[in-house]
C-alpha cells in the first residue's frame, strides 16, 4: 500500500465531495435570500446531482482509454468554480448553469481518482475504504462551511468557498516534482494492458458484464433507501416523534457519521474475512435496521436504528467499488463511473415519488415502502459472485532496488 499517495487522494476526495455537499447546503440560503420557490431549488438540485450522474460514466470511459490524471485536479477545481460562481450570480439561469458546471466537475473527478486509489491500495479493501471515507468527511463538513461563509458574509463571500480547491490544486501541481526529486515511484496503473486476446483485460481476464449489470442493479437499489432516509429521517423525528429541530438534526448527523464508521469498518472486514462478507453482512443487517426506523416508537430507538442502518449501508461501499473494477478489469473507470454515478442517480430520481407518498400517507408509510423495495437488492447482493484478479498488492514487501529509489510510504 502506497500510504502517501493514498492519503493524498483521500484528501482530494474530501475537497471534491465538499463541493458536492455544498450545493444542497446553499439551497436554504437561496430560498431565504433570493426567494426561490421549491420548484426552483429542486431544479438546482437536479442540475447538480442529475447532470453529475449522467456525465460520470462518460468520464469513466475517457479515463479507461488513456490515463488522464489531470482530470482529478481539473474536476475539483471546476466544482469549486461552479459553486462560487453560483453564489455570486444573481440570475437564476446563470445560477443553474454554474451549479450544472459544478456537477460536471464533480463527475470528472471520481473515475480517475478511484482508479488511482485502487492502484495505490492494491487488493486492500481498507485502502479503498480510506479513500471513500475522505469523500464522506468532505460532504459532512460542507454544511458547516457554507453556513459560516454565506451565513456570515452573504453570497458576496461565496468566493471564499473556492479556497480549499485552490490550495489542493496547488499541492497537486507540486506533488509530481517533489516525488521525482525524492526518487519516489508512482503506483502502477490499475490496468496494465491486455493479455493479447480480444476482449480480455488485466491479468488475461475478460470483462464480466453480466455480473457487473447485477452489481449496478444492487447499487441502484441501495441508493433508493439511502437517499430517501437521508432526506426524511430528520423530519420523521420531528413530526412523528415530537422532537425538536435540534434533535432532528442530531439523528441526521448520527446517521451520516455512522456511514463514515461503516466505510472504514467495511474495509477492515473485507481484508480480514473477504469482501463478500462485508457486502452480505451489510445488506442483511441494513434490512432489519430500516424496519426499526419505520417502527421506532421512541426517539432513542430511532437514533439507534439510524446509526445501525448508516453503518450497515456503508459496510459494503468499498467492496462494491473494487468488485465493480474486478468485474470489468479492462475498464475500471467505466466501472467506477457507472456504480458511483449512474446507479446512484436512481435514488434521486425516485425521491419525488416517496415525497408524494409522504404527503398522502405520512412518513412511516414511506419507510415501510422503502423496506419492501429494499428486499430486492438485498436478495441480489447476497448472490453476487466473487471475482479475484490478483491486483498487485502494494502492501507486499518491495523487491530490492537501487539505493536511490524509494517506494512511497
Amino acid at each position: 500500500m502506497k500510504k502517501g499517495q493514498l492519503g493524498f487522494l483521500a484528501g482530494t476526495h474530501m475537497v471534491n465531495d465538499l463541493y458536492q455537499g455544498a450545493i444542497p447546503a446553499m439551497l436554504p440560503f437561496l430560498m431565504s435570500q433570493r426567494h426561490y420557490s421549491y420548484a426552483a431549488v429542486s431544479g438546482l438540485a437536479f442540475a447538480a446531482s442529475g447532470v453529475s450522474s449522467l456525465f460520470q460514466p462518460l468520464f469513466g470511459v475517457l479515463s479507461d482509454r488513456k490515463t488522464r490524471s489531470w482530470l482529478v485536479p481539473t474536476g475539483f477545481c471546476t466544482a469549486a468554480f461552479g459553486v462560487a460562481a453560483a453564489g455570486l450570480s444573481g440570475n437564476y439561469l446563470v445560477t443553474w448553469l454554474c451549479v450544472a458546471l459544478a456537477g460536471i466537475g464533480i463527475a470528472a473527478y471520481h473515475p480517475p481518482a478511484t482508479s488511482q486509489a485502487r492502484a495505490a491500495g492494491g487488493s486492500s479493501q481498507k485502502a479503498m475504504s480510506i479513500f471513500s471515507v475522505g469523500g464522506t468527511v468532505g460532504g459532512a463538513i460542507a454544511p458547516t462551511l457554507v453556513t459560516l461563509v454565506i451565513g456570515g458574509a452573504g453570497f458576496t463571500g461565496s468566493y471564499l468557498l473556492a479556497i480549499p480547491a485552490l490550495v489542493t490544486g496547488l499541492l497537486w501541481g507540486i506533488k509530481g516534482p517533489w516525488m521525482r526529486a525524492r526518487g519516489h515511484t508512482p503506483a502502477a496503473p490499475l490496468v496494465t494492458g491486455a493479455s493479447g486476446k480480444p476482449g480480455t483485460g488485466a491479468n488475461g481476464r475478460a470483462d464480466d458484464w453480466r455480473s457487473f449489470a447485477r452489481l449496478v442493479a444492487v447499487v441502484a437499489g441501495w441508493s433508493v433507501p439511502y437517499v430517501t432516509v437521508t432526506a426524511m429521517v430528520s423530519l420523521h423525528a420531528q413530526r412523528d416523534l415530537g422532537q425538536s429541530t435540534a434533535a432532528g438534526a442530531a439523528v441526521l448527523s448520527t446517521y451520516t457519521a455512522s456511514g463514515a464508521v461503516g466505510t472504514l469498518l467495511g474495509g477492515w472486514v473485507g481484508d480480514r474475512y473477504g469482501r463478500m462478507t462485508s457486502v452480505r453482512v451489510g445488506y442483511l443487517v441494513a434490512l432489519p435496521a430500516l424496519l426499526g426506523i419505520a417502527w421506532a416508537p421512541a426517539f432513542p430507538v430511532l437514533v439507534l436504528c439510524a446509526a445501525v442502518f448508516g453503518v450497515a449501508m456503508f459496510l459494503p461501499f468499498a467492496a462494491q467499488v473494487t468488485l465493480a473494477q474486478d468485474y470489468l478489469p479492462n475498464r475500471p473507470g467505466t466501472a467506477s463511473g457507472l456504480t458511483l454515478g449512474l446507479a446512484m442517480a436512481v435514488g434521486g430520481l425516485c425521491s419525488p415519488a416517496f415525497g408524494w407518498l409522504a404527503d398522502a400517507s405520512g412518513l412511516p408509510a414511506v419507510f415501510y415502502a422503502l423496506l419492501a423495495v429494499f428486499v430486492i437488492p438485498v436478495v441480489m447482493a447476497v448472490r453476487l459472485p466473487e471475482r479475484t484478479l490478483n491486483v498487485p498488492d502494494s502492501a507486499a514487501p518491495p523487491r530490492p532496488e537501487p539505493a536511490r529509489t524509494h517506494e512511497v510510504q
